[in-house]
Order: structure tokens, then C-alpha cells, then sequence
């Protein structure tokens, strides 16, 4: 009976710890995701003359350049900024600039 009882509480034991093991498990997983997509994430510092690579391509129709492409991936999180500002939503929402967005695969933003 002893020898049963001691069998039945390391058992307990064992599937409470197994029990235990996972939501840490889970948890550690989570914040390898989280930290990794934190390390991802970097700031943009929003600047109109990131974009100056691709003046020729806005103005013109030329095809944009891969820096432009490259700086206009970098700077998607300012370009509503951009349209809104009056000085610069002549080029920013133009078609040409359109155009250039799309052969870039970067979205056009609707703001």
C-alpha cells in the first residue's frame, strides 16, 4: 500500500511538472518572438530628403533607381506626412510617384 502510494504521488508529481513546463515553454517562446520582432522594428527617422534618389523618377519618366526603391521601402511609414504636407504633396501624390511606388512594390498609402 506504501509502495502504491508512493508510485501514485511521483506520478502526481511528474505530470504536474510536465504541466508546469509547458506554459513556461510557451512563455519563453513568446518572448523570443516578441524580442526578435522588437530588434526588427527600428525607428524611421521621417526625412523628405531620404527620398532624393528619386526625384528623377517623380519628375520624369524615368524608371526609379534601387536606392530610390530601397529609401522609398525605408520611408513608407512617412509618406502620409508627406502627402499632407502642401510643399510636398505635389510630387508625393502624383501619378509619377504613384507609378514609382508600384514598381518598387511598395503600397500606396491612402491617408
Amino acid at each position: 500500500m506504501c509502495k502504491t502510494k508512493m508510485m501514485h504521488l511521483s506520478e502526481e508529481t511528474a505530470v504536474s511538472s510536465s504541466v508546469m513546463k509547458i506554459p513556461y515553454a510557451a512563455l519563453c517562446v513568446i518572448m523570443v518572438v516578441l524580442l526578435s520582432e522588437a530588434h526588427l522594428t527600428k525607428a524611421v527617422t521621417c526625412s523628405p530628403l531620404e527620398l532624393s534618389s528619386c526625384f528623377a523618377a517623380i519628375t520624369s519618366s524615368a524608371p526609379p533607381s534601387s536606392m530610390c526603391c530601397s529609401k522609398l521601402r525605408e520611408q513608407r511609414p512617412c509618406l502620409c506626412g508627406y502627402i499632407r504636407d502642401p510643399n510636398l504633396s505635389q510630387y508625393v501624390n502624383s501619378a509619377n510617384a504613384r507609378r514609382v511606388a508600384s514598381t518598387c512594390g511598395v503600397p500606396f498609402p491612402n491617408c
